[in-house]
C-alpha cells in the first residue's frame, strides 16, 4: 500500500490527465490498482476506481460547467440510458475472476487506442446531409466565444450509452475511454464538447456504480485507499481542465490512445503471465 501522500498524488495525476481527455481517469487507476493489489478481487478495486471517477468527474463537471462546454440536454438523456448497464455491470464484476477480468479490460484498451490511432480526426458530416427527422441538432457557445454546431443521431448515442453504462461499472473505469470516442467519431461532437459532456454523464454513471458496488458487499469498501485518491482527483480535475484550453482536440485525443495502449498491453502482458 501506498502512503496517503502517495495515494494523493496518484489522485492529482489520475484527475488531471482523466479531465484533459474525459476519460475520468478510471482507465488509468485501474491498472495500477492491478499492479498494486495483484491478488485482491475485481470487484474491490472497480468499487474505489469508481467512487474515485464518481469525485473526478464531478469536479470536472463543475470546472467544464464554467467554460460552458457541456451540452446538458444530450448529457441527461444519456445518462439516464446508462444507469441499466451501470447496475449489471457492477453486479457482474463480483461473477468474473481475476484473470479472465484482466484478459476483457487489456483487449478493450488496445482496440479503442487502435481505432483512435487510425482515425484521429473526426470527420464532419456535410450540413446538408445531416438535417434529417432522425437526427438532433445542438448549438453551444463556450465562455470563450466559440460557438459549436453540431447534427447527430440521438437514438444511436443512447444505444451507445447503454453499452457503456455496462462497461463502465464492469471495469471500473468510468466509460469515458468509449463515450469520447463515440460522441467524437460517431456522433459529431466537438472534442472540446465531448470531452465536457462525458464528464457529466460519468459523474451520474459512476455515483450509480459506486451505490450498487456498496449494497451489492453490504457497506464493506476499502475507504482508506478510495478516499485520498479521489480528494487529489478533486484537485487534479480543476487543473486538468484549464490545460484543456492549451492542448488541441487531435492532441487529446492522440494523449488517449497513447495511454489506452500503454495500458492495455501492460495488462495483458501481466494476466499471462
Amino acid at each position: 500500500m501506498l502512503p496517503l501522500i502517495g495515494l494523493f498524488a496518484l489522485g492529482i495525476g489520475v484527475g488531471v490527465f482523466g479531465t484533459l481527455i474525459g476519460a475520468g481517469g478510471g482507465f488509468i487507476l485501474v491498472p495500477i490498482l492491478l499492479l498494486l493489489f495483484p491478488n485482491q478481487n475485481p470487484s474491490v478495486l472497480t468499487a474505489a476506481s469508481l467512487f474515485v471517477v464518481m469525485m473526478n468527474a464531478g469536479s470536472g463537471t463543475i470546472a467544464y460547467a464554467r467554460m460552458k462546454r457541456v451540452d446538458y440536454k444530450s448529457a441527461l438523456l444519456f445518462s439516464l440510458a446508462t444507469i441499466p448497464g451501470a447496475v449489471l455491470g457492477a453486479v457482474a464484476t463480483s461473477h468474473v475472476e481475476r484473470r479472465a477480468f484482466d484478459l476483457v479490460f487489456g483487449a478493450l484498451l488496445i482496440l479503442v487506442c487502435a481505432f483512435l490511432l487510425i482515425f484521429p480526426e473526426r470527420k464532419v458530416k456535410r450540413a446538408a446531409a445531416l438535417h434529417k427527422s432522425a437526427h438532433t441538432k445542438r448549438t453551444i457557445t463556450d465562455s470563450a466565444g466559440t460557438t459549436h454546431e453540431y447534427v447527430f443521431d440521438l437514438r444511436l448515442g443512447l444505444l451507445i450509452s447503454g453499452f457503456v453504462g455496462f462497461i463502465s461499472s464492469f471495469l471500473g473505469i468510468g466509460g469515458g475511454i468509449v463515450h469520447v470516442p463515440a460522441l467524437s467519431h460517431l456522433l459529431d461532437f466537438p472534442v472540446h464538447i465531448a470531452t465536457a459532456t462525458s464528464h457529466f454523464i460519468l459523474a451520474i454513471t459512476a455515483l450509480v456504480g459506486t451505490l450498487t458496488h456498496l449494497v451489492q458487499s453490504r457497506g464493506a469498501f476499502e475507504w482508506n485507499l478510495a478516499l485520498p485518491i479521489g480528494f487529489g482527483a478533486l484537485a487534479g480535475a480543476q487543473l486538468g481542465a484549464i490545460l484543456s484550453n492549451k492542448v488541441h482536440g487531435a492532441g487529446i485525443i492522440r494523449a488517449l490512445a497513447g495511454a489506452l495502449g500503454l495500458v492495455g498491453i501492460r495488462i495483458l502482458f501481466m494476466s499471462a503471465r
